[in-house]
């Protein structure tokens, strides 16, 4: 369905790898029967990251791939992983047990690291996804940026954040 470069999937994620301090062999794995666009990872030796073929999609290409897109896929699982591993993060839930919010909280952490390292990040796409898991307010939009700036956050302080927002936005 996607017109795949697996050589460059390849040198974007060593890029990625690079760019978070992980030396770990991975395996790619696309699923190119479906245009979900779900990435995992599953730590180990190597590291097997699964990906639905609209993962790695350009959304203004049909079929094509996109570099960018591959890179923000792969940042986002892989810095979820080194959260995990960090220690912090050792209450977090398994991933298919996060609530929206928390996936949208966590995803508003890791991208704005992301941001940081030098990935092209569009903040405002995030900060409207964690509007609409936390409510359109004040709180959320505070919220949005404490987890977009922050560095060195546990699962506690980034579940914290979103739960806040989310007793404003019930408040409100």
């Amino acid at each position: 369905m996607v017109f795949y470069d697996a050589g460059r999937i390849a040198a974007v994620a060593d890029e990625v790898l690079g760019l978070l301090g992980l030396t770990d062999d991975v395996l790619i794995e696309v699923d190119e029967r479906t245009p979900v666009a779900r990435v995992t990872v599953t730590d180990g030796s190597p590291l097997v990251i699964h990906a639905e073929s609209g993962a790695f999609e350009d959304t203004r290409k049909p079929r094509a791939m996109s570099e960018t897109t591959v890179q923000l896929a792969l940042g986002r699982v892989l810095l979820r992983l080194r959260d995990r591993r960090s220690g912090g993060f050792a209450e977090a839930p398994a991933d298919d047990q996060l609530s929206l919010a928390q996936v949208a909280a966590w995803d508003t952490y890791v991208l704005g690291r992301l941001d940081r390292l030098g990935l092209a990040m569009h903040e405002q796409r995030w900060r409207y996804n964690f509007r609409n898991r936390h409510g359109f307010s004040d709180a959320a939009d505070a919220g949005f940026d404490d987890l977009w700036r922050a560095d060195g956050l546990t699962w506690g302080a980034v579940s914290a954040v979103s739960e806040r927002a989310l007793g404003a936005a019930a408040v409100g």
